[in-house]
C-alpha cells in the first residue's frame, strides 16, 4: 500500500536501494527530518479541530519504531532559523534505524500506516535525509571539553542546552577543504563555551524532499542558546565564516533545536 502525502516528494531510487540493500553490505541509518506543519491540520473528512503539530503529535510511531529495533536519537522544536530562508522549519527529529530495508519495512505495517494519516493530515513540508556519519575532525577528537557548569554561559532554567543543526549543500567537492579552515578556527571560539559535537553525518540520499540534495547534516550541542549566540558573534569566528565558510557552501540551514528528546547528550 502507497502511503499518500502532499508534504514532499519521493525519490525512488534512492528507495529502491533503501529496500535492495543486500543485507551483507547493509547497517545502520539516520533518517534527518525537518518539518513543517499546516496551521490547520488538513483531513480528507474535514476540519477535526487540531493544528497541524497535535495531527503529528497524534502521529508518533514510537512504538512501531521500539518493535523495528529504531530509536529517537533527537526531536525537538526550532527555537530560532538563523539561515535558510524558506520554509521555516518547525521542528526536527533525527531517527536511528537498525538497517536501511527496517525503514522501508516499516512502511508497509498496517499499524504505521494507520498512524501516518495524521502525519500526512499536519505536515505542510517535509524534507527526510538518510545519513551516514562520518569521522570528527582531529581537532575536536582530541580537543578537552569544560564542564558546562564552568563555561560563560551556562544551561539555567530560562536557556537550557540547545543542538544547532545544520544541513549543508556545498559548492563542490574541494569546498570542504575551505570548510575545514573555518572548522579549525570555530572549535577554537566555540570550546571554551562548551560546545561539543553531538553527530555529523554525510547525506547519502533524500528520501522526501523538494527536489534539492544535500551533503551533510551536523549537529552540535551547546549548554545554552547564548552560548551559541556569543560563538556566532565572536569576531574571529566571524572573520572565518567570510573567508572560509562562505566560499564553501551553495545551500544550508542553521536552527537552534530546543530537544525534548537528546540521546546525542549521552553518547
Amino acid at each position: 500500500m502507497a502511503l499518500q502525502h502532499t508534504y514532499g516528494t519521493v525519490d525512488t531510487d534512492y528507495a529502491v536501494r533503501l529496500a535492495t540493500t543486500p543485507s551483507a553490505d547493509d547497517g545502520p541509518v539516520w533518517m534527518v527530518n525537518l518539518m513543517k506543519y499546516h496551521e490547520r491540520a488538513r483531513y480528507d473528512d474535514g476540519d477535526r479541530g487540531l493544528t497541524g503539530q497535535q495531527a503529528d503529535d497524534l502521529y508518533s510511531p514510537i512504538q512501531v519504531l521500539g518493535d523495528l529495533g529504531a530509536e529517537i536519537t533527537l526531536f525537538g522544536d526550532v527555537d530560532a532559523q538563523l539561515l535558510g530562508a524558506s520554509p521555516t522549519w518547525d521542528r526536527v527529529a533525527c531517527v536511528t534505524y537498525p538497517t536501511r530495508r527496517s525503514f522501508m519495512d516499516m512502511q508497509e505495517r498496517e499499524d504505521f500506516q494507520a498512524k501516518h494519516v495524521h502525519k500526512a493530515a499536519g505536515m505542510s513540508e517535509t524534507i527526510i535525509l538518510g545519513c551516514q556519519p562520518f569521522a570528527r575532525p582531529a581537532a575536536a577528537a582530541a580537543a578537552t571539553y569544560p564542564d558546562w557548569a564552568d563555561v560563560p554561559h551556562p544551561p539555567t532554567p530560562e536557556d537550557g542546552p540547545v543542538v544547532v543543526v545544520h544541513v549543508i549543500k556545498y559548492v563542490d567537492g574541494a569546498a570542504r577543504a575551505q570548510m575545514s579552515d573555518y572548522q579549525d578556527v570555530a572549535f577554537g571560539v566555540a570550546g571554551p563555551h562548551g560546545a561539543r559535537i553531538g553527530g555529523w553525518y554525510d547525506v547519502e540520499g533524500t528520501i522526501v524532499g523538494d527536489g534539492r540534495s544535500w551533503d551533510q547534516v551536523r549537529f552540535n550541542l551547546f549548554p545554552s542558546k547564548a552560548a551559541f549566540m556569543a560563538v556566532v558573534r565572536d569576531p574571529a569566528r566571524l572573520a572565518a565564516q567570510r573567508t572560509h565558510r562562505e566560499a564553501a557552501i551553495a545551500d544550508t540551514y542553521a536552527l537552534v533545536v530546543r530537544p525534548l528528546i537528546n540521546r546525542f547528550a549521552s553518547r
